[in-house]
């Protein structure tokens, strides 16, 4: 099927796992635009550099189509284009020349300076540049040498080398377009599981095309890249080390790419899950996964400003873990920045796009909170999604998650002092309060008191350690020293409740 968008066409098909789409896009490389050509297969996102249509930016930020005015990789003197020259380059203790090479005899190419490393050897002379033949190393020439033994003549040439080149003007285009996806994206593609057990096949890309790997990528809008017309995507990989920004011909354009790389990424995410659980099959009591993926919360600054942040998120069957980046192995697992029981964490706020007056990246945003009861008081968190769809998925995982963490936990049991004496509360499922003495040598219970749930007319505490449960007139207000913070009892209860609520077809 084809779909043509302001004279581009552009391809898109339904393939075995995902969406193929392939077309015309810009990268942002360099503080520049470059214009290149995607393809979105299942699991990556290939670009490569468009041969005849290249963009830049220029001072005001606009776009200047077909515009090969750029500035040169280097700025040299008009004197030595074709000339041959000699440079000696005298190396650093301990370090190299300080260039990459391209070419040689089995590209039927010279032996060409490609990149010149900043404060090295080379750099040094200011008098090597990009697009530099080098014809011999020590008068060893390497006209007709391969690649390979030009590196190995450059290894071998000691620490006073003299450097024998002719800068040809007509490939330094090439190497600007060529280093241009230098930085873009990233190269590695994690797994949960070990390596004989995923086989990831190989691809044999060209060599101005860069492949970004979308497993447990962040693709999101407006977060490091303000957009108010709504054209860029971004991807961020799963470390947060790496970004790569697109940008396309209109919103509805932006869109079409979106919502292909997104549905893509679904999948990855779809099966991660089932990869982690694997991970984890061995190992006793180990909580089941049941969600995954990235979201952004909401920080503030020790100013006060606030803005938005990369969080992974992970739901299991008790808890809601929260990690600054993916946790590929057990042992960052382990180790969440934030973890959360479920049953006392419930859903405060969702908010969608549907309002009448849009702002991109202030009032379109998909958001929801969450509120947890912990030791120290009520912990809140604001996340913000990418998608309705998101948005339903993740409320949806959070609430019907607590409710069974209420089902399978059933009673909680609280140390208090009720009157004077040391007791337990104990906060059932099925079965509501009891207020029972400390266990006594005789192995049993004496019980102060014992009320359902639906006796309960009014709770309240003081966010310190007192708790105050009104059983109505006939059984009056019970005081509680909880023997610290009692929120985390409050939002068990609400949980219980709400469970209750929903098991009989009704909603909290």
């Amino acid at each position: 099927m084809f779909n043509t968008h302001l004279g581009n066409v552009v391809q898109y098909s339904m393939a075995v796992h995902g969406v193929v789409r392939s077309g015309l896009v810009e990268v942002y490389s360099r503080q520049q635009w470059y214009r290149v050509h995607a393809t979105l297969e299942d699991d990556h996102l290939i670009l490569s550099l468009d041969d005849i249509y290249e963009t830049h930016m220029n001072g005001d930020g606009d776009v200047n189509q077909n515009d090969n005015t750029a500035a040169p990789v280097e700025q040299l003197p008009e004197s030595i284009a074709n000339q041959k020259r000699t440079v000696r380059v005298v190396k650093q203790e301990n370090n190299g020349l300080g260039i990459s090479i391209k070419g040689g005899k089995e590209n039927k190419m010279p032996i060409l300076v490609s990149k010149i490393f900043k404060g090295m050897a080379a750099d040094l002379t200011h008098q090597l540049y990009v697009g530099d033949a080098i014809l011999s190393v020590n008068q060893e020439d390497l006209r007709d040498a391969t690649h390979d033994e030009a590196v190995r003549a450059l290894k071998r040439s000691g620490k006073i080398v003299d450097l024998e080149v002719k800068y040809l003007r007509e490939v330094t285009p090439y190497f600007r377009k060529t280093t241009s996806l230098s930085e873009v994206g990233w190269d590695a593609q994690n797994t949960f599981l070990p390596k004989s057990q995923t086989a990831l096949p190989q691809r044999a890309l060209r060599s101005d095309a860069k492949s970004v790997p979308l497993k447990l990528s962040y693709l999101t809008r407006n977060l490091s890249m303000p957009d108010p017309d709504m054209r860029t995507l971004e991807l961020h990989s799963s470390d947060g080390r790496n970004s790569c920004i697109l940008r396309c011909q209109d919103p509805s354009e932006a869109n079409l790419w979106f919502n292909a790389i997104h549905t893509n990424m679904s999948f990855l995410v779809e099966q991660s899950v089932i990869e982690v659980n694997q991970m984890f099959v061995n190992i006793p009591e180990a909580s089941e996964i049941k969600r995954i993926g990235w979201l952004s919360e909401k920080v503030a600054n020790a100013t006060g400003n606030t803005s938005w942040k990369p969080v992974f998120m992970a739901i299991t069957s008790k808890d809601i873990l929260l990690y600054d980046i993916v946790p590929w192995t057990k042992e960052e697992w382990a180790t969440p920045v934030v973890s959360h029981p479920l049953i006392a964490t419930r859903i405060t706020q969702a908010s969608s796009k549907n309002i009448s007056h849009i702002i991109p990246g202030v009032t379109d945003l998909l958001t929801f909170g969450t509120r947890t009861g912990t030791r120290n008081g009520v912990e809140a968190h604001m996340f913000r999604v990418e998608t309705n769809r998101d948005l339903a998925r993740w409320t949806r995982d959070l609430i019907q998650g607590a409710h069974q963490s209420a089902t399978n936990i059933k009673e909680i049991t609280c140390e208090v002092t009720w009157q004077g004496q040391e007791c337990q509360l104990v906060l059932h499922y099925e079965n509501g309060f009891t207020l029972r003495n400390l266990k006594e040598d005789s192995g049993e219970y004496t019980m102060h008191w014992h009320f359902p749930f639906e006796k309960l007319h009014m709770s309240a505490d003081d966010g310190q350690h007192t708790l105050w449960l009104d059983f109505g007139s006939d059984h009056g207000e019970h005081v509680l020293d909880m023997h610290g913070c009692p929120k985390p009892l409050i939002f068990v209860l609400h949980t219980f409740l709400s469970a209750k609520l929903s098991s009989m077809g009704l909603f909290a």
